[in-house]
């Protein structure tokens, strides 16, 4: 391995791409996406038919509760070792990948195609890992998910890591250099997914990527962009796909526990393929993700909710302003002094133990007209929170730990990852 990557925890793979594919067929749209849409995922499979594709190779998390599941999860392992047995693959060894992502808005989203050290990865919330998880991990959610990849010959990512880079110095300087590259691929996405195009660094890019990741991470950068002397660094926050990763991270663990710790680094196993996007790109927007109570009595709510937080008054000034609607009112509260770095945080305090204590029933709804809409129903309650400036989040991470379920949505449905890239695991 490159030797300028140890320090990173982020290197360069061995990356399998297909030799010859129809490439809108071959990829596919992340598997825990349009969940609550099956007639989507029948559109994928009526596009691909017989040919080449991650489809065959992915286990849409529609499918995760079907009672068929465990057949699913062989046909998709058998398709892998078909897929890896009958050459379709080729390998690009030891490889960094450049892509540009023409999202649904036509605003392009430029990312990083490389492999995580999961030794480098916690999800524990206060962790002073290199990478680190953003929001927290629901454990219950990794064991289906283990039994999906445990067995599995190949991976293949949704995960996006995000670096903040407001000097844009890992990934934009690629943009304007992608003519020294070789195209891999360049190609319309599926089912309105826009458009993606790659490219493999040369070993000079390569380099210059590993020195502008080392920059990010020393003392003075922390220091420059949080305020923070001596801290450990973080230079990856999972944006997306966590759980992902997290079932990535389990299995390495199980593989440990039965391999001396002398082959640990070898285990192809340790690490994860992900793309690595910049926390500034202009495409890159953070939506915020509101809540509605249903079947309450919104005045008893608000008593409440000011037990918990008693200085908290109409209207908005200094401090975290949350806006709560119901039947005939549309208001905000402002919590001054709060101890926490955003308003969803100060939420979730009152919130959860709320939630537990009466067994109200909850939703997470993107859009501020749709929160209104069901929040002024009879009986029920909206809360629309402000959008976390992408400026806080590491610092939040940092500060706080991990951010508070369902904080903030990163785009459209459409305009997730496809599955292109893959790698070899076992």
């Amino acid at each position: 391995m490159n030797q300028k990557f140890n320090a990173l925890g982020f290197y360069p793979a061995d990356i399998l791409l297909p030799k010859e594919a129809d490439m809108t067929k071959w990829a596919v749209v992340a598997c825990d996406q349009f969940t609550s849409q099956p007639e989507y995922w029948e559109a994928v499979e009526k596009t691909v038919g017989a040919d080449p594709s991650t489809l065959r190779l992915i286990l849409p998390e529609a499918k995760l509760n079907d009672p068929k599941v465990d057949e699913h999860i062989a046909d998709i392992n058998k398709s892998m070792k078909q897929y890896l047995d009958e050459g379709v693959f080729k390998t690009l060894p030891a490889s960094l990948i450049y892509i540009e992502r023409t999202q649904s808005d036509g605003k392009i989203r430029h990312g990083l195609i490389g492999m995580v050290d999961l030794d480098q990865y916690d999800f524990t919330p206060g962790s002073g890992a290199l990478i680190r998880a953003t929001e927290g991990t629901v454990l219950s959610r990794i064991p289906p998910r283990v039994r999906v990849r445990q067995d599995a010959p190949i991976e293949l990512p949704h995960v996006m890591l995000l670096i903040d880079d407001p000097d844009a110095t890992v990934i934009e300087p690629l943009t304007a250099a992608s003519a020294k590259m070789e195209k891999l691929y360049d190609f319309d996405l599926q089912q309105g997914g826009g458009h993606l195009v790659g490219w493999k660094l040369t070993d000079s890019q390569v380099d210059g990527v590993a020195d502008a990741l080392t920059g990010l991470c020393s003392d003075a950068s922390m220091e420059k962009k949080y305020g923070m002397k001596g801290v450990s660094p973080l230079l990856f926050a999972v944006g997306d796909g966590n759980h992902s990763l997290a079932t990535a991270k389990q299995c390495y663990e199980n593989k440990k526990k039965v391999t001396p710790k002398e082959q640990w680094t070898s285990l192809p196993e340790r690490y994860a393929l992900v793309e690595v996007v910049n926390n500034h790109d202009d495409a890159l927007k953070f939506e915020p993700i509101h809540r509605v109570l249903f079947n309450v009595k919104p005045e008893e709510v608000m008593k409440a909710f000011q037990k918990v937080y008693p200085d908290a008054y109409e209207g908005k000034g200094e401090g975290h302003t949350i806006e709560f609607v119901w039947e005939g009112v549309d208001k905000f509260i402002t919590i001054p002094a709060p101890k926490l770095q955003l308003e969803v945080a100060s939420l979730q305090v009152f919130l959860d133990p709320y939630l537990k204590e009466t067994g109200v029933e909850v939703d997470y709804i993107h859009g501020d007209d749709v929160t209104k809409e069901l929040g002024s129903k009879p009986g029920n309650l909206g809360i629309l929170l402000p959008a976390m400036g992408k400026e806080q989040l590491f610092k939040t991470v940092m500060a706080d730990g991990v951010l508070p379920r369902k904080t903030f949505s990163m785009g459209h449905a459409q305009d997730k990852r496809y599955y292109v890239e893959a790698r070899k695991i076992k």
